[in-house]
């Protein structure tokens, strides 16, 4: 039996579907208590980084990029971290950072091979070419599948997140003090058995990530991704001009009329690409996953902060109660 309006789902996923701002807020209650006690530091920055001149000062505190020992060589070629850096600080986007085919067959590989987890929920467990019949199995829509920390068990995969370019750029970004605080795979799959409130869910919309006073991400196709396969949208130059509304509100997602009739129509990208494309951006920009249609659409993401990581950010799991 799947979701109806009247059933009562359990994981955040479904929460942020089938409700309203409020329930799906009072749902992240245990994640951000969590978050609060293993850092108390989270808490001035959940509730200052979302405002243009917090997130400014905050900015002026990025120490010095280290000289690095020793030049090592980089899966990605001979692209230059401040060049990267430049464009992200002018647009908030940057595309050009393509895996080699080895690195993107194996961690696909890997990622068939190896279950995920439905929409973020430990007892939802398949295999990807299993989705259809474990959607039957669960009696559940199953939007996404995560491998959480099973990824670390891919040595490709922990080779891109090591890679002495992808924290070249974060340094020179976010500045020295930049680490590694997100490594994920998972999937986004198209289901038959979606709902409307199954395609109203808050990731569907424009929104902007807080995790952090300043990051930064690298997101990896690992899969041919066109129009049907839910490419990922930016809006650029939204990651350095907020409107007023956008700062004072708890809420990160809003309707994409909203966001494009401030922002711009024309600063929206779209990113579709073969399996390997890669691109960076500062999360703090306007973006959105947009909807697996016909194919399942794989992914990789690497992401940088200024902060001591959660043990739940690492890996991108919400704590459920």
């Amino acid at each position: 039996m799947l979701d109806t309006p009247n059933s009562k789902p359990k994981d955040l996923e479904s929460i942020a579907r089938t409700a309203g701002p409020l329930r799906r807020m009072a749902a992240r209650v245990p994640t951000y208590l969590t978050d609060l006690r293993e850092n108390p530091a989270w808490l001035p920055m959940f509730v200052l980084a979302r405002t243009i001149p917090f997130r400014r000062a905050h900015w002026l505190t990025a120490r010095p990029v280290p000289r690095p020992a020793q030049s090592a060589a980089s899966m990605f070629g001979d692209i230059k971290a401040a060049d990267v850096a430049a464009e992200l600080r002018r647009t908030g986007i940057f595309s050009g950072l393509d895996l080699p085919p080895a690195i993107h067959q194996e961690i696909a590989r890997f990622a068939h091979e190896t279950p995920c987890f439905g929409n973020f929920e430990r007892s939802l467990e398949f295999l990807a070419d299993d989705h259809e019949d474990a959607e039957r199995r669960f009696g559940r829509t199953l939007l996404s599948g995560h491998h959480f920390e099973r990824v670390l068990q891919c040595q490709a995969a922990v080779a891109v997140q090591q890679d002495p370019l992808l924290i070249d750029i974060a340094r020179h970004y976010l500045g020295g003090e930049a680490k590694l605080i997100t490594t994920r795979t998972w999937w986004s799959f198209p289901t038959k058995s979606a709902s409307e409130a199954d395609l109203s869910r808050a990731s569907f919309k424009f929104h902007f990530d807080l995790d952090d006073w300043r990051m930064l991400k690298f997101f990896f196709y690992l899969s041919d991704v066109d129009a049907d396969a839910g490419p990922h949208i930016y809006v650029k130059g939204s990651h350095n001009r907020r409107r007023l509304k956008h700062q004072l509100t708890l809420l990160v997602g809003h309707s994409a009329e909203e966001v494009l009739g401030f922002y711009g129509e024309d600063n929206a990208v779209t990113m579709n690409g073969k399996a390997g494309t890669g691109f960076v951006e500062d999360p703090f920009g306007f973006h959105m996953g947009t909807l697996a249609k016909q194919t399942p659409r794989l992914m990789m993401e690497v992401g940088f902060g200024v902060s001591k990581p959660s043990k739940r950010r690492y890996h991108g799991e919400p704590v459920i109660r």
